[in-house]
């Protein structure tokens, strides 16, 4: 990963999400469903160009994954405070789950802070095909309403992945972007 230029394309995506935060924070208080719902998906494209332009065209930094990562905590956390206002009583029989999700999600962002003094940036392949499946799911939910086997398929993942991101922090003694995953980190250790 180079250390590239800070104002890049992907960067300026992901700067784009930190900024919107205010916004979309002022529509789920103002009640404005379907706005939060426009801009969110606009975020959620936006995440999934940032990373995609970044490979494509070698812009990947240091800088950027911190930066998206922020950014993707910043979307994890209005997206659930949207769930909660906008469809808080879809969610509610299935409130233990979803108090779990969000918690682990929580955590890993606390052991990050612990354990490297930075918010994660793993950018592990579970955490990113768990994110896909979580802006898909947010997406139905809005738009289709709330559908319960896909809830549960996504919070599965999503709990199963942020166990895998809090293993591969406990076996890191540095915060590194885009480590893949516990299989290739394990692997790596095998090799040294």
């Amino acid at each position: 990963m180079s250390g590239g230029r800070k104002l890049n394309v992907p960067n300026i995506l992901s700067g784009y999400r930190l900024l919107s935060f205010p916004f979309l924070l002022w529509m789920i208080i103002d009640g404005r469903e379907d706005l939060f719902v426009v801009f969110f998906v606009i975020n959620l494209i936006t995440d999934i160009l940032d990373g995609m332009i970044a490979r494509s065209f070698n812009l990947q930094t240091e800088f950027g994954s911190r930066l998206d990562s922020l950014a993707d905590d910043g979307t994890y956390i209005l997206a659930i405070t949207g769930v909660l206002k906008f469809h808080y009583d879809d969610f509610e029989p299935h409130f233990f789950s979803f108090f779990v999700f969000v918690s682990l999600f929580i955590l890993t962002i606390i052991i990050s802070l612990i354990r490297f003094k930075k918010t994660p940036s793993l950018h592990l392949y579970s955490w990113k095909i768990g994110g896909y499946m979580q802006g898909i799911f947010l997406f139905t939910v809005f738009v289709f309403g709330f559908n319960v086997l896909f809830y549960y398929g996504v919070i599965i993942w999503g709990i199963l992945s942020f166990v895998e991101h809090i293993v591969v922090q406990f076996q890191l003694n540095e915060m590194s972007s885009n480590a893949k995953g516990l299989y290739w980190i394990l692997k790596d250790k095998r090799r040294m």
